[in-house]
């Protein structure tokens, strides 16, 4: 699927730039996340994801988040099938996102939904269509289980699409990356 959503009744493609997520707690009223709210939900794997501390007008460092043991896990999503003007088929998703908890809050103020395991089950249950009922799925992950490092400011270019991206780097070499 490509990321950023395109609800099934958008004119154009363009709108999955602005719909690359959607916050948890109103994407069930939104209208570009309300249908799929109540009937698209599926499970994004990951081993971990990125967030950037401002730490000057222009200079960001990008973190690494994940498991504490390495383990891969699941995002709570979204999806969508759109057809084109020359009706073509284009699935696409969105990553819901929630306030941060304590390990992510000092580094931005949102962060992904990660499903426990015990959850993804519920969360996908296709003959649950109040979104009421899964919105206990959709609180900030327990922070003793995870673990953050620094990573190289190489993870901010796209092409850029290797392991190195994920591989920490020491502390102190944090702010040379920005360089």
């Amino acid at each position: 699927m490509r990321w950023g959503l395109i609800p099934s009744w958008a004119k154009e493609s363009s709108i999955g730039l602005k719909t690359i997520n959607a916050m948890a707690e109103t994407a069930a009223e939104k209208p570009a996340f309300r249908d799929a709210m109540k009937l698209r939900r599926c499970l994004i794997p990951a081993d971990g994801f990125y967030e950037w501390v401002r730490l000057g007008p222009k200079d960001k460092q990008p973190y690494n988040f994940g498991m504490a043991d390495d383990s891969p896990f699941a995002l709570a999503g979204l999806w969508e099938r759109w057809r084109d003007h020359n009706d073509q088929t284009i699935e696409t998703c969105t990553i819901l996102t929630t306030k941060p908890n304590c390990l992510v809050a000092d580094v931005h103020d949102r962060m992904p939904v990660m499903l426990r395991a015990e959850d993804y089950d519920l969360w996908l249950d296709p003959g649950i269509t109040d979104p009421k009922r899964v919105v206990d799925c959709l609180r900030p992950f327990d922070a003793a289980l995870m673990k953050k490092y620094p990573v190289s400011s190489r993870v901010n270019r796209s092409e850029n699409d290797d392991p190195d991206c994920a591989r920490a780097i020491p502390v102190a070499a944090a702010a040379l990356s920005l360089f």
